[in-house]
């Protein structure tokens, strides 16, 4: 690369940093910059108006630079300046220039001195600049000034941050001569977010009204608090001369004679002035562009990457074509039905890791509540024993009977029947409910086009009440049907004669060995805090016993309770807990675990508690009845029966207990069948087949496509810095990179930064001294004939420099000029 095309990076960076001005924070790219950094009144705004040769910046007392001014200068044959937000019109008047400034900063903040983060760009254009771009931040302050709030000092240093935190943006850290350098808020902010120096220049500023006899040669020869980058001094017009309208060509020109007569900088008067810092400026800026282009083309790449796809299906998105609006709909109404689809056969694209959803959710209430409803009213012992007596007697009447009535268990087993219709529509309830919250969250993609999804959700809940109203009359048919007919020659029905032999039992449990029912986690609740209180252990349930362990390992084994007589209680949750809790208990009054009666298990929703009640049912531990007055089934009155009433009794129970038994079975598998066929394989064919042409049919289907404010917001939004980012891809892909420049200078001890309180001591002169740094026995020649007195110091001491020892930390090289980066060409 030639020096031509190095001097067309600035420019290149400038036309990036316009490129993604009009689109805002959308991309947030790290771009190349110079920010200046200093106290208020610290001559940030003079160094900037020498920059360019002219007065256009506002002035006045108190913070006058309320708003970070993006300015770019630009070496061009004419004279003119162009904000960006007054595109088209070429300012040649700088006057204009400043009340422009004026009110585009009051257009924001107003005038009251409030300070925004919004920035004004202004681009200049003269022959007597270098390509450089600067950022003017507001000057730090202590004190608020009118209307402004209290926290106005934090309010600028955060907007301070929010530029010089960013690795591609260089510091330039302002100071006053006439105060302790060590004591600068500038630079303290730089170390802040520069702790290796890497990004750093200080600017002393004011050097001509230091009191007479003080000068700052060993800070200017970086030997006193150094910086990486070193410093470079300059000289500013006074107020006077500002005042008495003098030019700025003439005040460089002072400041060239007086660099070049002051005895302490006359010697180092070619790497001091405005002039000087300005080719510095240029030059290193150049430089850390090229080597921060790389990864800026990286992060351009990857961030037009993740927009492709997005912009793309926006580019063809033509508001006013009607075709256009057809295809995007039906589009649309595929993708719909498709993602129904995927959600309820569980093969979807994203596969949702938090919570159950779709079609795991059906499956749960098909297999798991379903059948924990159904069984939550199957066994109540006493009570049935109660209806089956009664039935008997009634039978019977005033006779004393000698056989068992067949009539009481015909009886009974409709009763039971009859009660299975709450827990089979409880069960249609639940899935259409899982199938209406599925529907919209199929619809969240319709966002785009409002009414679309309203109209969308609307047509596809209507078909699924309908259906449900199908299927709700389906499941009662199908109980209508089981209780017109008792079949009693079915295989599986004992028949009377093995009912009369079998003993009594509270429930059958299938055998199924001791396999794993469930794993997982459960709080033990009820533990005393004497003994360590509720603690988190891990269970295994097998079909004979509940296990638990310290962990998931299963290692360490801490109790093994066999499932015999067991049944679970349900427990009110406390209002102090957030957990769920449920407890196992003996139905004859044994202690469950240790001393404990019963025990308290807890989770952390209501749905795991469903889930283990239902995993317990499998392993044969069935929840507690309660009577109609709210007493447990092992409290309610019991009465007396004469043995041929009570053989009777047990023969009737045990034929009931056999032919429902067979029902459940029957119901457990009718029921996912009747639901899957009546409603959700119904919907499905319904979006596909139907749904398109009922939303044709609704009204305009061109008004369905309408976009909502937001979209239309973030499609403009999208296709903006899409083409942004292909544009500022196109301006990088022409620049070469392989320039071999000077290597930034080697770290200097900058510690001096610290805290005060470990790192400096005051020397009697008033300025910081590093602790840690001795003076050296022998130090090098002096590169001077004239005595120097201590620098930042209103002192008047003019001892000579051979009377006091030096002040030169052993690990700081003497400051030569800086030197100007070099160019290879390969």
């Amino acid at each position: 690369m030639g020096n031509r095309e190095m001097e067309e990076l600035v420019p290149l960076v400038n036309r990036l940093q316009d490129a993604f001005s009009a689109i805002g924070q959308s991309c947030n790219l790290d771009l190349p910059q110079i920010a200046v950094v200093g106290g208020q009144s610290a001559g940030k705004s003079s160094v900037l108006e020498n920059f360019v040769g002219r007065d256009f910046l506002p002035r006045g007392s108190g913070i006058v630079t309320r708003r970070p001014l993006i300015l770019q200068l630009i070496n061009a044959t004419a004279e003119y300046a162009e904000f960006l937000h007054f595109k088209g019109k070429k300012f040649t008047d700088f006057d204009e220039v400043r009340r422009e400034i004026e009110a585009e900063t009051d257009r924001v903040t107003g005038a009251n001195k409030g300070i925004s983060s919004i920035p004004i760009s202004l681009r200049v254009y003269s022959p007597n600049v270098l390509n450089l771009t600067l950022i003017d931040l507001p000057g730090i302050t202590k004190v608020p000034v009118g209307d402004q709030p209290p926290d106005i000092e934090y309010q600028i240093r955060d907007m301070i941050m929010q530029f010089i935190c960013k690795e591609n943006c260089l510091i330039l850290a302002v100071t006053p001569a006439n105060m302790d350098l060590a004591n600068s808020d500038a630079l303290k902010l730089a170390k802040d977010v520069d702790p290796q120096g890497q990004r750093t220049m200080g600017v002393i500023t004011k050097l001509d009204l230091m009191d007479k006899g003080t000068d700052v040669r060993d800070v200017l020869e970086n030997r006193l608090l150094p910086l990486r980058r070193g410093y470079i001094g300059v000289v500013n017009r006074s107020q006077k001369d500002i005042d008495g309208k003098k030019e700025i060509s003439a005040a460089l020109a002072a400041e060239r004679r007086f660099f070049k007569s002051h005895p302490a900088y006359r010697h180092m008067a070619d790497c001091m002035g405005t002039a000087y810092l300005q080719r510095v400026l240029n030059q290193q800026l150049t430089n850390h562009i090229r080597e921060t282009l790389p990864a800026l083309r990286s992060r351009l790449q990857g961030q037009l990457l993740s927009l492709d796809k997005e912009a793309k299906e926006y580019q063809y998105m033509n508001s006013d074509d009607p075709s256009r609006k057809t295809k995007t709909l039906m589009q649309l109404i595929q993708h719909f039905g498709l993602d129904f689809e995927k959600s309820i056969e569980g093969s979807g694209d994203q596969v949702e890791t938090v919570e159950l959803s779709g079609g795991a959710k059906i499956n749960r209430v098909f297999h798991e509540r379903f059948p924990f409803e159904l069984v939550k009213m199957e066994f109540d012992e006493k009570e049935l024993r109660r209806e089956i007596s009664y039935a008997i007697k009634n039978i019977h009447g005033i006779r004393t009977g000698l056989f068992t009535p067949d009539m009481a268990f015909e009886a009974i087993v409709k009763k039971q029947i009859v009660k299975l219709k709450g827990p089979c529509l409880k069960c249609v309830d639940m899935v259409i409910q899982e199938l209406i919250n599925t529907v919209q969250q199929c619809t969240n993609k319709l966002g785009t086009f409002p009414r679309l999804r309203e109209e969308t959700e609307r047509i596809v809940t209507t078909h699924i009440r309908e259906r449900e109203s199908q299927t709700k009359d389906q499941v009662l048919l199908s109980l209508e049907i089981q209780l017109s007919y008792i079949n009693t020659n079915h295989e599986d029905f004992i028949g009377f004669a093995n009912a009369q032999q079998k003993t009594n039992q509270t429930c059958i449990k299938a055998s199924a060995g001791n396999q794993v029912i469930r794993k997982g986690w459960l709080t033990i609740n009820n533990i005393s805090l004497i003994k360590g209180g509720a603690r988190d252990y891990w269970f295994v349930l097998t079909a004979e016993s509940l296990s638990w362990f310290k962990d998931d390992e299963e290692k360490e084994k801490k109790y093994m309770l066999l499932l015999d007589n067991l049944k679970v209680r349900d427990i009110e949750k406390s209002f102090m807990s957030s957990k769920h809790v449920f407890a196992i208990f003996n139905t004859e009054q044994r202690n469950v675990y240790k001393d404990y009666r019963h025990l308290e298990l807890a989770c952390d929703t209501q749905e795991e508690v469903d889930s283990w009640k239902a995993s317990l049912l499998r392993a044969g531990v069935y929840p507690e009845k309660t009577t109609v007055d709210g007493e447990s089934s092992s409290q309610a009155e019991s009465f007396s029966m004469d043995p041929q009433l009570e053989r009777q009794v047990e023969t009737i129970r045990n034929l009931v207990d056999s032919y429902m038994t067979i029902v459940y079975k029957g119901i457990r598998d009718l029921m996912p069948k009747t639901i899957m066929h009546l409603v959700i394989n119904n919907v499905k064919e319904f979006i596909h087949s139907e749904l398109l042409a009922q939303l044709y049919s609704s009204g305009d289907q061109y008004s369905l496509m309408d976009e909502s404010p937001e979209q239309a917001l973030r499609r403009e939004e999208v296709l903006r810095t899409h083409a942004a980012l292909k544009e500022a891809l196109n301006i990088i892909t022409d620049i070469s990179t392989s320039t071999i420049s000077t290597p930034l200078p080697p770290p200097v001890d900058n510690s001096w930064l610290h805290g005060s309180s470990t790192l400096h001591r005051r020397s009697p002169q008033g300025y910081s001294v590093p602790k840690k740094h001795p003076a050296p026995a022998a130090p090098p020649p002096p590169n001077r004939s004239e005595p120097s007195t201590p620098p930042l110091s209103n002192s008047t001491d003019t001892t000579s420099a051979t009377s006091r020892p030096k002040r030169i930390p052993p690990s700081v090289p003497r400051r030569q000029p800086p030197a100007v980066p070099t160019q290879q060409i390969h």
